[in-house]
């Protein structure tokens, strides 16, 4: 059953990627147009040589029988003057127009699959690496765009001229081209079963090099830990496997698709060897002329060289294929419902009233551990409700589910007394801010960075937003100011500097509600003070949920909820909690504090 569905799964991902080719299908059909020319003058140039070798003045073989006296060599010098102009010009208006609709096709397929990917939710990336998915945007892409290109106009070219090729050779001599022919279901069947197995090979190439990718951008990502923990040797270690399975499996491939190549020359070759035998015997016996003997000759030449092509073009489009079903595979996933074409603006506001009622929640990739247990939380707008418990006690989930990350298996969350499903997501995430521990900046300059909460802050509003997040002086120090270039995801800023752009974009944001997850636990103590206060300054007026291990960022929280196991097991202020007897907040606080 399998193998009689994979075809039509192949036709399938096929026809979807259709969809990007169809708004310049007028442009390939123009390119078919050209292709159709250039293929007929291919045809033609042969024709032209055989009869300019069979006239008296161009025959350089000693046979006389059956010269053609009528040909005319200035008319045949005149037709070949004209068509191999026109073949180049054919050529150019067929490799523009190709060139084309391919660029164009490929422009959109690649905006299609980042807007894709960036749609995705956060489920598809903790299934999925990051190296893999950039891999099937680069590398995928790169051989459609030669298929499109170059190899399917190929691979049709070929068949026109085969099929006129055909008819020709049978035109000038029937029997010299039943014996070419008896090779032909040989090299069909052969070609057959050779795209099957190069199709198998090269997908598994490109599944490799897409884990290839993989291994090295985490481990460029990564590189700190990398060189922190001496794993060099490792890491090398593992890219040395990934790119010699690349390498074995296309040597393999590059074999077998060699061997299958010579094997067709070598009979295609052997045939022609034969056929001019046969042919020199017709034309001594006066059956054939010398110029159709000619013709016939560079005919089948063509033809030899057009079958020959027909293995590597067909496993070309094989490997496309592969390639293109993996891309649509991933962009048949499913996606968010949130708005991508144009900023997304509100047409609502909210107080930022939030209650979880009963929720529950488990991650696709591990449903057998439930991470939340029914939770029940309310948090009125404006107050501050802090989370805190072991790691792992579902607090950084909380703050995924309220940014919509996720969707609860049970129980719902409310929003000013609303479902979360009552509101368009882009508009609901966009009055919220999201200040997490380790922040990510964009590669860039430090104004774009703070702008990203804000794409159109005037540099006013930037500055404005700096100051109030304890940014402006740090930034000012640098030579270039707000110019100062981040480095790739921030690498040229402290932690704490880090930090504070990420306040000063959530400044800029003007939420309604703020999620702090462990937003000062990796900085020193000058600069978590700093940080701190920025907080205390954004906080003020705004609905804030605070995940925190060190209690001492949490005494003014109106609401402080112990998370254990999946579930609340104390609510209170820190005043209530620290008086609770042998409640967890007070063994945690004693501990924190005593030290």
């Amino acid at each position: 059953m399998s193998k009689e569905k994979k075809p039509k799964a192949d036709f399938k991902k096929a026809k979807s990627f259709l969809i990007y080719l169809k708004p310049y299908s007028s442009w390939y059909a123009v390119g078919f147009v050209f292709l159709v020319l250039t293929s007929i003058t291919s045809i033609a140039l042969p024709v032209l040589l055989g009869k300019l070798l069979g006239t008296n003045y161009g025959a350089s073989v000693p046979i006389d029988i059956h010269v053609n006296q009528s040909d005319n060599m200035g008319n045949i010098l005149m037709m070949l003057a004209i068509l191999l102009p026109a073949q180049a010009i054919f050529s150019f208006f067929r490799v523009y127009t190709f060139s084309y609709v391919t660029q164009s096709t490929l422009r959109d397929l690649r905006l299609a699959a980042f807007q894709h990917l960036v749609s995705s939710p956060m489920s598809f990336f903790d299934k999925n690496k990051v190296g893999e998915l950039t891999s099937r945007i680069a590398t995928d892409t790169q051989q459609i765009e030669e298929t499109l290109a170059t190899t399917l106009a190929e691979f049709v070219r070929q068949i026109i001229v085969i099929a006129a090729g055909l008819g020709l050779i049978f035109y000038f001599s029937p029997q010299l081209s039943l014996i070419m022919l008896a090779i032909v279901p040989l090299v069909a069947i052969s070609a057959m079963i050779f795209g099957k197995f190069i199709k198998k090979l090269s997908r598994k190439a490109q599944d490799e090099a897409a884990q290839s990718n993989s291994v090295l951008e985490e481990s460029l990502v990564g590189i700190k830990n990398l060189k922190a923990y001496t794993n060099e040797f490792f890491e090398i270690s593992s890219y040395t496997d990934a790119i010699n399975n690349i390498r074995s499996t296309s040597l393999k491939s590059a074999l077998w698709r060699g061997i299958f190549i010579a094997f067709i020359l070598t009979v295609m070759l052997g045939s022609v060897v034969f056929i001019i035998w046969q042919g020199i015997e017709l034309v001594q016996t006066g059956e054939i002329s010398q110029a159709e003997f000619f013709q016939f000759i560079f005919i089948t030449v063509m033809l030899g060289t057009s079958i020959g092509s027909f293995p590597d073009l067909y496993a070309k489009i094989q490997k496309t294929i592969g390639a293109t079903e993996n891309l649509m595979n991933m962009m048949l996933e499913p996606t968010e419902a949130i708005t991508t074409a144009t900023p997304v603006k509100a047409d609502f506001k909210i107080k930022g009233d939030i209650e979880l009622k009963t929720v529950s929640f488990f991650y696709e990739s591990r449903p057998s551990v439930t991470v939340l247990n029914k939770i029940n939380l309310k948090v009125n707008a404006g107050q501050t409700l802090a989370l805190v418990g072991a790691s792992g006690s579902g607090k950084s989930t909380i703050a995924s589910l309220l940014l919509g990350f996720y969707q609860p298996v049970s129980g719902e969350i409310l929003i000013d007394d609303k479902g979360f499903n009552n509101y368009g997501l882009s508009a609901l995430r966009s009055h919220i801010a999201y200040v997490p521990q380790e922040v990510i900046l964009f590669g860039g300059s430090i104004a774009e960075n703070i702008r990203y909460g804000k794409p159109n802050a005037s540099d006013e509003e930037v500055v404005e937003a700096a100051k109030k997040a304890n940014a402006h002086d740090f930034i000012t120090g640098f030579p270039e100011g707000y110019k100062t270039l981040v480095g790739d995801r921030g690498i040229q800023l402290s932690g704490g500097q880090k930090q504070r752009v990420a306040i000063a974009r959530a400044v800029l944001k003007n939420p309604s509600v703020l999620i702090l997850d462990e937003a000062t636990s990796a900085l020193d103590s000058e600069s978590e003070h700093l940080v701190q206060d920025a907080l205390d300054k954004l906080m003020q007026n705004r609905t804030s949920i605070v995940i925190a291990h060190r209690l001492a960022t949490i005494k003014k929280a109106d609401q402080i909820a112990v998370i254990n196991d999946g579930q609340v097991v104390e609510l209170g202020t820190h005043l209530e909690l620290s008086q609770k007897e042998n409640g967890l907040y007070r063994k945690l606080s004693e501990m924190q504090f005593k030290n």
